[in-house]
């Protein structure tokens, strides 16, 4: 790198660094610095500093031409440091870009890192002028070209969508027909194989867990763990180089795009799990790496009793200052860059209520989704709530606006307890399956605004939920204190793994049972990526710093007739629209038809009455779904009509009969699937069965009919 680098004085805007063919701009928000250094690595790590003498308004710029995509570097910024104000600032340490498109390498935990002396008696209010630079991943100038021939969003519907959670490395790490320089990256997701599996298990979206540049916990290093899911970011903007097969100096970026390419022309969308709520910095005793030292007040939400400290609704020690306008425009941009450059199709935001807090209260009108919802092109995509966070009222499943979709914790919680056999269930067990109209009906939100799960990557896989009482994290090295304790799960009869054959048959038909009232249900449904096959973490219900074979789906063990089933399930679904509306039902008569679009009945064949709904013992009842009341058209217009549908589920720990309803219901009725024996079949299994007939339903069974015509 020439000393005598030439200058000019660049643009504000846009912030980052831009390659314009010629050179590359340079910009840096910066409301409190005093100065800024441009700071330029070579491919030894020498270092060249540059001030950057421009300022408009917040906004430091510079050009630099002759700088091509590869070149590495970072900031060094000026002002005072004083802890009990919240101003941070330290030149000694180079910080990332929090525009950087591509960051080479990772952090190396040193105490160099912190602005304060680690140890010393002040704690963070001592000042610490090691350098930082050696230990620091650096930002990388890339190049935004990419032949995406004709590329473009799916706009898969709402309806229509069924989401695979999935983690990039654990999917593929242990997949032996993936060539072994590609296990566990970008292009190892999008190898024919892996797409070639998630079309013949039938899903259409896969949500990835954090793929934004992220930071493995000192703590966790030191304890010898790692940082496996990823919630821990520090570069918005930057694909996690961990990731990449095809190398660190830009590359990741081509990889990642390649990737999201070959899975829109499989027909898969691809959702991003999405952390603005904090960064990977922490509290006031975390180091500084970027925000933090580019301007500490404007980044992060201070208290007002004592601006030395974070507040934080997160748990994780810091919350981003969303209330602030220059990092509300962060996080648009950011989620702007990933759709139309990255070409992703939606946002799953980790908890979503910190980014609408304007200042404690949760405001569902506040300025971030006020932001998104004016967006021409963040409007369009897909928005997911996890809509819980630790601020007080923090719970607000059913309290996003109009065009969100939430992951339903209470779908979660009310499946987990029906087939565990828990009393009065029945009524919340009906609301959940018909889309939880009591959360989402009355603000002009329809059933796919719930995201239906039993599982997700936080908890036990499926089938451990069936196999654990409790959780068993001994190997995150906290004594087993951290992770949910009240999992409604239940082993059935053993703690963990059994030689116990009636044990492990009834687990089986317990994960068979989930997964068929999952697919039922109206709404969105979630699987995570696992649960089809078998996979177990052991017990581990809170897996994120589990690295190793606890996370990664271990292929070789994987239960072939569960994938089986699973695959004709959710092809089942998508063929059929009564599983999938888009209307609410109305629960009033069909024209021309002497029945309503939906309802409930007794085992012995009645419809159900207020007294029934209200018998606290009963854990079984059927349900009747018209094919001639979906009330929607299709793309071209015409009436959508399917077959109806009678489903009998019985959570009772024995066999019960139940009466088919007379024959205004139908009349006659083919068993297409039984979760008992795991049998699965549109054609038809056994013999048709006439209306008012009873029907031998084995305890804890889904028995799935279809009308005869």
């Amino acid at each position: 790198m020439s000393e005598k680098q030439t200058a000019w004085p660049g643009k504000p805007y846009p912030l980052g660094a831009i390659y314009d063919g010629e050179g590359v701009n340079f910009a840096l928000f910066s409301d409190n610095a005093h100065g800024v250094e441009l700071c330029l690595f070579d491919e030894q790590g020498k270092e060249t500093r540059i001030k950057v003498n421009e300022r408009t308004h917040n906004h430091w710029h510079i050009y630099l031409p002759g700088i091509k995509p590869g070149q590495r570097y970072g900031y060094r910024v000026q002002g005072p440091y004083e802890p009990g104000r919240g101003v941070r600032f330290n030149a000694s340490k180079l910080l990332l870009d929090p525009y950087a498109k591509a960051i080479d390498g990772t952090i190396e935990w040193n105490e160099a890192l912190y602005g304060y002396n680690v140890g010393a008696e002040e704690e963070d209010l001592s000042f610490n002028d090691a350098d930082s630079a050696p230990f620091v991943p650096k930002c990388v100038v890339i190049k935004d070209t990419f032949d995406w021939n004709g590329d473009r969003r799916l706009d898969t519907p709402q309806h229509e969508t069924i989401i695979y959670e999935m983690h990039v490395k654990g999917f593929t790490k242990l997949a032996s027909d993936i060539p072994e320089n590609l296990q566990g990256t970008y292009a190892g997701l999008a190898h024919p194989k892996s797409i070639e599996y998630l079309r013949n298990l039938g899903v259409n979206a896969v949500e990835l867990m954090p793929v934004h540049q992220f930071v493995s916990d000192h703590r966790l290093q030191e304890m010898g763990l790692n940082n496996y899911w990823g919630y821990n970011t520090i570069g918005f903007f930057a694909p996690d180089v961990r990731y990449a097969s095809a190398g660190t100096n830009g590359n990741q970026v081509t990889e990642f795009k390649q990737m999201v390419k070959d899975l829109h022309k499989a027909g898969i969308e691809v959702i991003l799990d999405v952390v603005y709520n904090h960064t990977a910095e922490g509290n006031h005793m975390g180091p500084t790496l970027s925000f933090r030292g580019i301007d500490n007040q404007a980044y992060y939400r201070l208290s007002e009793e004592d601006p030395r400290y974070c507040v934080d609704y997160t748990g994780t020690g810091n919350t981003l200052n969303t209330v602030h306008p220059t990092i509300l425009r962060l996080i648009m941009d950011s989620l702007r860059y990933w759709v139309t450059e990255m070409h992703v199709d939606g946002f799953r935001f980790d908890l979503a209520p910190v980014l609408a807090r304007e200042f404690d209260d949760v405001d569902k009108w506040g300025s971030f989704f006020d932001v998104l919802h004016q967006d021409p092109v963040l409007s369009q995509v897909k928005l997911i709530a996890e809509p819980w966070d630790l601020g007080e009222d923090g719970f607000q499943v059913g309290n996003f606006p109009a065009g969100w979709m939430e992951w339903n914790a209470k779908y979660r919680d009310c499946m987990r307890e029906f087939w565990k056999g828990d009393d009065e269930m029945l009524p919340e067990f009906a609301n959940r399956l018909t889309g939880s109209s009591d959360l989402y009906f009355d603000n002009w939100r329809t059933p796919t605004a719930s995201i239906n799960f039993i599982t997700a990557h936080d908890g036990f896989t499926l089938l451990d939920l069936v196999s654990y009482n409790q959780k068993h994290n001994e190997a995150n090295g906290e004594d087993n204190n951290d992770g949910e304790d009240h999992n409604r799960s239940w082993n059935h009869g053993a703690e963990g793994p059994t030689d116990y054959e009636g044990i492990n048959r009834l687990r089986k038909q317990q994960v068979r049972n989930f997964l068929s009232t999952l697919f039922l249900s109206q709404g969105v449904p979630m699987l995570v990526s696992g649960d089809e096959l078998g996979r177990t973490q052991q017990g581990n219900n809170n897996a994120y710093c589990q690295d190793n074979e606890i996370s990664w789906i271990n292929w070789p063990h994987k239960d072939a007739q569960l994938i089986d089933f699973t695959s004709k399930l959710i092809h089942f679904r998508k063929k059929h629209p009564a599983f999938c509306r888009r209307k609410w039902f109305k629960y009033q008569p069909i024209k021309g038809k002497d029945v309503t679009d939906i309802e409930w009945f007794t085992i012995g064949g009645e419809e159900m009455s207020e007294e029934h709904w209200n018998s606290s013992f009963a854990k079984s009842l059927g349900v009747f779904l018209s094919g001639h009341g979906i009330r929607s058209v299709s793309p071209t217009g015409e009436p959508e009509m399917d077959d109806s549908f009678y489903i009998m589920f019985n959570s009772y720990h024995e066999s019960l009969p139940f009466k088919l309803p007379d024959e205004k219901w139908g009349k006659k009725w083919k068993k297409i699937m039984d979760t008992f024996d795991s049998s699965f079949d549109e054609n038809g299994i056994g013999e048709s069965v006439p209306a008012a007939q009873d029907i031998e339903i084995q305890g804890r069974s889904v028995v799935l009919l279809k009308e005869e015509k």
